[in-house]
C-alpha cells in the first residue's frame, strides 16, 4: 500500500487543484510501480508559511524580500 504525503504552502490550493495531484500521484505510482490504485494513499498538508524554512528563513519573510 502506496502512502505519498505532499507538503505545499497553504496559499490557496484549489480543492480541483488537490484532486489533480492525488489523481495525477495515484496514476503515476500505477504506471511506474504497477501500483494498485485501490491501496494508493495521498495524503496533502498545507503548512502555513510561517511554518516552513527554505535558507535559513521563513517562506514568509522570504517572499516579502523578493526572492
Amino acid at each position: 500500500m502506496p502512502y505519498v504525503n505532499i507538503k505545499v504552502t497553504k496559499e490557496g490550493v484549489t480543492a480541483e487543484q488537490k484532486s489533480e495531484l492525488i489523481v495525477g500521484v495515484t496514476a503515476l505510482l500505477k504506471k511506474v510501480l504497477n501500483k494498485n490504485p485501490a491501496t494508493t494513499v495521498v495524503v496533502i498538508d498545507e503548512v502555513e508559511t510561517d511554518n516552513w524554512g527554505i535558507a535559513g528563513e521563513q517562506v514568509t519573510l522570504h517572499r516579502k524580500r523578493g526572492e
